[in-house]
Formats: C-alpha cells, structure tokens, sequence
C-alpha cells in the first residue's frame, strides 16, 4: 500500500500512525478475527497527541475508513446519532464528557 505524501505543518504528520503499516488500520471487519488488528491499531493510538484532532476529522469526513483516533466505522456513526441528538452545539471529541446518571 502507497503512503500518502504529509506537509510537515499538517497535523497528520505528528501522528504515532505515521510510520506504522498502514494495513493494520482498515481491518476486514470490526469483530472475529479482526479483534487483534483493532486492538494493535488502538494501542498506536492510544498515546497519540493528535488523536482528538484524528477523531474529529473522521467525525467530519464521513467517507474515511478504518481505525482513527482509536475509534472504529461503527463507532463513530453512533458517536454522530448521539451529537444529532444532543441539545446545544455539536461538541468535538475533546470535550466529549460521558452524561449523568440522574
């Protein structure tokens, strides 16, 4: 797979997936077999500093597959239903503060 060419002043050429095989963030599926490849690719993400900015993008571009900011295809599209759904305006992931129980 071709790496994609990253400006030096674009966020995505601080992040931890930059020189990490870029196979192992579009696993064949979000479960079974592919349960180790998503653990290894949130690993990576884990300690990343741009990872918020990451999941933000993905959250904006509802094209992109795969793992980013740690998070899967399935969970970013529950994260977009919860944001439609919440009063006030749309939050990004770093301010995202899971709610109350009453």
């Amino acid at each position: 797979m071709e790496r994609l060419a990253v400006r030096q002043d674009d966020w995505r050429s601080e992040g931890a997936c930059l020189h990490a095989d870029p196979d192992v963030f579009f696993p064949i599926s979000a479960a079974g077999a592919s349960a180790p490849q998503i653990r290894m690719a949130r690993a990576i993400c884990a300690g990343c500093k741009v990872r918020a900015t990451c999941t933000d993008f993905a959250l904006e571009h509802r094209d992109v597959e795969g793992i980013w900011g740690g998070t899967t295809d399935d969970e970013r599209k529950k994260l977009r239903r919860s944001r439609a759904r919440a009063p006030g305006p749309a939050r990004s992931s770093r301010s995202a503060r899971p709610a109350r129980a009453a």
